[in-house]
Parts: C-alpha cells; structure tokens; sequence
C-alpha cells in the first residue's frame, strides 16, 4: 500500500494589484431593502418594500433583480425556511399589534419612524438567513 505524503510547499502567489485589492470580490450577494411604499386606503393600506438582489454567483440566472414585498411575504418565508430547514431561523421585527388600535394620534404602523424601522429590520434578517454580509 502506497502512502501519501501531505504536500507542505507553499502555494506561489501572484503580486496583488489595485484592481485585486479594491475591486468587487469575486464571488458577493448583496441583498438590500429600501424605498418603502404605503398603498391602499383603510383596512386595505398595506406598505411594500423593494427588495434588491446584485450577484455574481452563478447560481443565479438574474445578476440584478427587484421585486416588491410587504411584511407577510417576509412571514410566510421564514415559516417556509422553519418548517424545511434544521437551523435556527432568525426572528422577524415585530407584529406592532398597538401600533394597530385605533385612536393613537400617530399613524400607527404607517408612521415613518416605525416604518423605516421595519425596514432595517427586515433587510437585517433577510442577510442573516441568507449568511450575507453587507460591507
């Protein structure tokens, strides 16, 4: 029987250049959630959010997407991914369900503190589900 011997040479690297060092990385996903829109009158009001998606990874037929989402779709994801998946599945911003009782005098949750807030919190678990790191 033939033994194998760890090969301990050290790998020849090329000199690194500006482009190697400050240009984008070779593989990235970056996912970001932005430009909130509240839509719809009364009980029909709802807000949505673009979710953009730039990539090079091959994996992906589309290198740049957007699509618009609105909190339950964020709720029906992550019930998706703790229903199939055997990790921990980060938690959502919260439900707001004062925000929702009538006679506040604010907007509730189409304030645009709390939305914005929502905002950050979704694109935060979004890129933690996902392992993305954002720079």
């Amino acid at each position: 029987m033939a033994e194998t011997v760890a090969d301990t040479r050290r790998l020849i690297t090329k000199p690194q250049n500006l482009n190697d060092a400050y240009g984008p990385p070779s593989n990235f996903l970056e996912i970001d959630v932005s430009n909130p829109q509240t839509v719809g009158v009364g009980r029909g009001r709802f807000t949505t959010y673009e979710i953009r998606v730039k990539t090079n990874l091959p994996i992906f037929k589309l290198k740049e997407s957007t699509v618009r989402r609105r909190y339950s779709d964020f709720e029906w994801l992550r019930s998706e991914l703790e229903r199939e998946s055997k990790v921990v599945v980060p938690p959502l911003p919260g439900k707001a369900f004062l925000r929702q009782l009538p006679f506040r005098g604010d907007d509730g949750i189409f304030d645009d503190n709390f939305i914005e807030e929502r905002k950050q919190g979704l694109e935060q678990f979004i890129n933690k589900e996902l392992g993305v790191g954002k720079g």
